[in-house]
């Protein structure tokens, strides 16, 4: 055909279909397939056989087939036929294919006339067939038949686009002749999917079973309802030949004979019947096939990239090889440990990006999780406060203490302290959830060998819970330790400190005027230095019966301020002052630090009364130095619980790293292996999935047959030639027809006296190109133009017009003789000629 190399990748294109099928998918490749579509009974099942050559297809009433039958078709001497549910069986005898096609559509199926998406593959191998792929679809209904579902109609449809939408798949639209062209089913679903018509090939069956006197030359010439490419006319069988027997071969005698004599038809008898369709479709698949080659390479390498690091670990893969479960074991365990190092400790060569990795969550769990518990643990501020009130009167008993108890602050510290056992209690069951996980995701590369998976897990986890019992224990003996030293000499310690911050002395201009200075206000006194570094103090101002007082803001000042004064009245506050005012920058300062003061115990001059009218009685005290015990030691507790959870912060992750990460992460390395050879039978250990087998075999065969196909195009691509695609044609009938075909049954008898004014107008359109040989005698004068389009379709050479217009019609369109003729004429001993022999002895 002057593509042998082309014709080289046909089969190519059926292995690949066969390696894909085995697995289930289609690895995303849409393999170029000629998709064979059309209306129940409208001869779809003769055509295969005729292109085969020998019956073999279900037949019968109302839908037959009811699953895509993918069949191959590879010129072979030998002739038998494969199926790829049925490996390694050759079938010579097709009847037995027929009820191996039955038999298998009923096992998905059912026996209900229901039908399924799932293809069934047939290879047939034969002298009498040319390289080709075709997808025998269900013939499209419109009504429920028996046990069908009510929307088998949408479900066959539903099967028929998965096809056909791809651009991939060629479109062989099948109509019988004594059907109206206009309410063709087939090629009103090709016209949906392939608008362009780039893709559809239209055959026209049952010719000799049209009314006497009446024939499709028009349809054939592609005259009526012209498609890009053409249509091609077969005669199949008739029901009578079928159930007598009939050879095909004979059928293909007689079906040629129908053709030479038939008068409308002896014309074009050699772009007629099933050899010339079996022709044209490998022509066309294989020219299909090297314009989607650039898309098909790509895909191919796509996929051979991605197949590449799965099938690494299965290149050298040796079943024989006695030592083959030893090494498979030390790779295994070696691999489990690196990749449960890399979760843990992070890596730069293989990031995860989907999702956080075991090390990252539990990073989060020591800085964001285990701080979160520790802020939550929330104090009752009026319980707290009676608990240091009673510690402090406690520890004085009967008498009158004059000094902050030392015993109160370190009842109360410790009882705080004891809380923390239970956020770090949390923060490790936490971590252990994620190790426990990690080593689950870590397993999933041993899912090859399930029993050593099991194996693994279950030792590492067993590991890794014992060591959750020492890592509490220690983490508790951290908290006893805490507990058994109060250490009030550390240097974060406050002491007495309850607030530091800038305030303004406001004094008259006459003693100095008003000044900035560092104030820090602590339970005994109020001291104030010239700046933050408290290095030059200018003055301590005891607590004792200091009170405080609102004053009104001055009439040119900006700032707030407040008033401290001594209730006796006999003492000055500062230097000669009885009151010295406290200036902020805002009213929200003032209050703050009216709260301080008052957590010192100095209280507003007006809000004694009310303070102590609506507190509760055992809230607050009467007694102001009990009170400013009171808030020295919560500001000492604050302080030092402040300082032990910056400690156990600091140590928990610690501790959890160096008793179970690390530990888990040397028990891996170095004593999982021995535990394995411990813990029973190295061969049940190492025993192979049968799923894992499968895989294996199948990811191997799929490797090899992409690497295959890429070496096979890379050869091919510069030795093929293709035969150009035929101009468009005027379609517009397809597009007014296709909302409401059913309004267009006459349209098949009635225009071929009408429509030639409308068609060879002033449209550019294929019928304006003349030809002398239609006013002429038939016979004679056809053999030149018909083989002019390579697809079939002769509206190029034929006319729609009677004789009289022959001479007008090229002096009104010259340029169209020229431009449209020479380009058909050198394809045509490739397109026509080749292979003609195979099927016409």
């Amino acid at each position: 055909m002057g593509n042998r190399g082309m014709e080289d990748l046909i089969p190519l294109i059926n292995k690949l279909q066969d390696a894909f099928s085995s697995i289930g998918q289609s690895c995303n490749l849409d393999l170029p397939q000629i998709a064979v579509v059309g209306g129940q009974s409208a001869g779809k099942s003769s055509v295969l056989e005729n292109f085969v050559g020998r019956d073999f297809l279900p037949r019968g009433s109302g839908i037959v087939t009811r699953r895509p039958l993918i069949l191959q078709l590879c010129f072979n001497k030998a002739e038998y036929a494969e199926f790829l549910h049925c490996k390694g069986r050759k079938f010579v005898d097709f009847e037995e294919v027929r009820a191996e096609i039955e038999a298998e559509t009923d096992r998905i199926t059912g026996s209900n006339k229901g039908i399924s998406p799932i293809p069934i593959n047939l290879r047939v191998y034969s002298p009498n067939v040319l390289n080709l792929t075709l997808i025998d679809l269900p013939g499209m209904t419109k009504v429920a038949v028996g046990d069908q579902p009510l929307d088998i109609e949408h479900q066959i449809r539903d099967m028929l686009l998965q096809f056909i939408t791809k651009e991939s798949c060629l479109i062989l639209a099948v109509t019988p002749a004594n059907q109206d062209l206009a309410n063709s089913d087939a090629l009103k679903i090709a016209k949906e999917v392939d608008p362009q018509g780039l893709r559809t090939i239209g055959v026209i069956t049952k010719l000799d079973l049209m009314d006497e006197g009446t024939d499709a030359k028009d349809i054939l010439e592609n005259k009526l309802l012209p498609l890009r490419r053409g249509y091609i006319g077969v005669v199949n069988r008739s029901q009578k030949d079928i159930d007598g027997r009939k050879d095909i071969r004979a059928a293909l005698a007689a079906e040629r004979k129908f053709f030479l004599s038939h008068p409308g038809y002896r014309h074009m008898a050699e772009r007629m019947g099933t050899p010339h369709l079996q022709k044209q479709l490998n022509q066309q698949l294989t020219n299909h096939i090297r314009d989607t080659l650039p898309g098909l390479r790509s895909k191919l390498q796509s996929q051979v990239l991605s197949l590449e690091k799965e099938v690494e670990e299965y290149k050298n893969f040796r079943p024989d090889d006695p030592t083959r479960k030893t090494k498979a074991l030390l790779q295994m365990v070696q691999q489990f440990g690196v990749d449960f190092e890399k979760r843990i400790e992070g890596s730069g060569d293989q990031v995860d990006t989907a999702e956080l990795s075991g090390g990252a969550k539990i990073n989060r769990i020591f800085h964001e999780r285990f701080p979160f518990e520790l802020v939550k643990i929330v104090f009752d501020e009026k319980e707290l406060r009676r608990e240091i009130s009673h510690a402090i009167k406690n520890v004085h008993g009967v008498r009158t203490g004059l000094f902050t108890p030392d015993l109160a602050f370190e009842a109360i510290v410790k009882k705080q302290i004891i809380k923390l056992k239970e956020p770090c209690i949390k923060c490790i069951d936490l971590v252990i959830q994620e190790l426990i996980n990690t080593v689950r995701q870590c397993t999933n590369k041993l899912g090859s060998y399930p029993r050593l998976r099991e194996e693994t897990e279950r030792i590492v986890t067993t590991y890794v819970r014992e060591r959750e019992g020492k890592t509490k224990d220690q983490v508790m003996l951290l908290i006893d330790i805490e507990l058994s030293y109060i250490n009030t000499n550390h240097e974060d310690f406050i002491g007495f400190v309850i607030r530091k911050g800038w305030l303004t002395i406001n004094i008259s201009i006459m003693k100095g005027g008003s000044k900035e200075y560092w104030f820090v206000l602590t339970a005994e006194s109020l001291s104030w230095y010239k700046d933050e570094e408290e290095k030059e103090k200018k003055y301590m101002l005891p607590l004792d019966n200091l009170k405080l007082r609102d004053v009104e803001k001055g009439f040119m000042s900006t700032k707030h301020v407040f008033g401290v004064f001594n209730t006796e009245s006999s003492r000055n506050v500062y230097k000669d002052l009885r009151q010295i005012e406290l200036a902020c920058d805002t009213q929200e300062d003032v209050d703050s630090w009216k709260a301080s003061f008052l957590r010192a115990g100095v209280y507003p001059e007006k809000d004694q009364v009310d303070t102590e009218d609506t507190a509760p009685s055992e809230t607050f005290s009467m007694d102001p130095q009990l009170e400013r015990q009171v808030e020295t030691i919560r500001n000492l507790v604050d302080s030092y619980i402040g300082i032990v959870n910056k400690s156990i912060r600091d140590l928990m992750p610690k501790t959890i790293m160096h008793l179970m990460i690390n530990s888990a992460k040397d028990f891996i390395h170095s004593e999982l292996l021995a535990y394995l050879y411990s813990s029973g039978d190295q061969n049940s250990l190492m025993e192979e999935s049968a799923d894992q087998a499968q895989r294996r075999d199948e990811m191997l065969r799929m490797y090899h047959a992409l690497k295959e196909a890429l070496h096979i195009i890379g050869d091919i691509t510069t030795t093929t030639v293709t035969v150009p695609v035929p101009p468009p044609v005027n379609d517009s009938w397809m597009q007014e027809a296709s909302p409401t075909p059913q309004r267009r049954p006459p349209a098949a008898a009635a225009p071929p006296p009408s429509r030639p004014p409308a068609v060879s107008g002033p449209r550019p359109g294929p019928p304006l190109n003349p030809s002398p040989a239609f006013g002429g005698p038939p016979i004679p004068s056809r053999p030149g133009p018909p083989p002019i389009n390579a697809f079939g379709s002769n509206n190029h050479q034929d006319p729609f017009s009677a004789p009289p217009l022959i001479p007008s019609r090229p002096a009104r369109i010259p340029p169209g003789v020229p431009s449209r003729r020479p380009p058909g004429a050198p394809h045509r001993p490739t397109i026509i000629r080749p292979a003609e022999p195979s099927l016409l002895d």
